[in-house]
């Protein structure tokens, strides 16, 4: 099981992302965050790693998600063994479901907001997962439910971590990987600081709380001071 969700604040730039996986090392293959640009998750049975670099050229070069994932489809005969989903910094979002992925598959999209899986105990993961980050980030989730444009919380992006973590938690508390949880990444970008990526390669039974440390670590005074003297740019 891979679970995904992506985000992007269309008059911000601020482009994030959170996954987590059965296997060990999941930040280093599948979510990927780029400011102004948009954001992607490329998952599936057999992940293909270079779809991340071939979506971000073709959001670079004007094209939308719909169209940067056709491309993907169109120069990957394998791609019926991947899973993926693509945001442009609009916040328009298209996705691939291979057939030979292993079920439940399945997604959700909200302008600016995404999820997707594999290998799920049911519908209810995704469910938990998106409906924890509208909940915790927006003014307006029953008319983001609707379709429409989030109203996003003034200051939200301050804490947005955190909020990512527990929706998390939360879709993992409904059902998450048949097979278990063990690895998860998290990664923010945004004009205004330097981004955040934190990653645990591999937890035995504890992979959200083992999350939550690193970003205790990265949250220390100390590593602020850090992180507030770096170039955003």
């Amino acid at each position: 099981m891979t679970i995904s969700l992506i985000h992007v604040n269309p008059k911000t730039g601020l482009s994030a992302s959170i996954s987590a996986t059965g296997g060990v090392a999941v930040g280093g293959y599948v979510n990927h965050s780029w400011r102004g640009i948009g954001a992607c998750a490329t998952q599936g049975l057999f992940t293909n790693p270079w779809y991340a670099e071939s979506a971000k050229r073709s959001l670079v070069n004007g094209m939308d998600a719909a169209e940067a994932v056709e491309h993907l489809k169109q120069s990957d005969a394998g791609y019926e063994q991947r899973q993926c989903m693509v945001m442009d910094r609009l916040g328009n979002t298209a996705f691939i479901h291979g057939k030979e992925n292993i079920p439940h598959v399945g997604s959700i999209a909200y302008p600016s907001i995404a999820v997707a899986g594999n290998m799920l105990e049911s519908d209810l993961v995704l469910e938990a997962f998106i409906q924890s980050f509208v909940e915790a980030t927006t003014l307006n989730p029953n008319s983001v439910y609707r379709g429409n444009m989030p109203e996003y919380r003034v200051g939200y992006e301050d804490t947005l971590p955190e909020i990512l973590i527990d929706a998390l938690s939360q879709a993992l508390k409904a059902g998450g990987d048949k097979r278990g949880t063990y690895s998860a990444s998290l990664r923010v970008e945004s004009n205004t600081r330097a981004p955040i990526d934190i990653r645990v390669d591999w937890s035995d039974d504890s992979l959200i709380e083992d999350l939550t440390k690193v970003l205790a670590r990265v949250r220390e005074a100390s590593f602020q001071a850090f992180l507030d003297n770096l170039p955003n740019c």
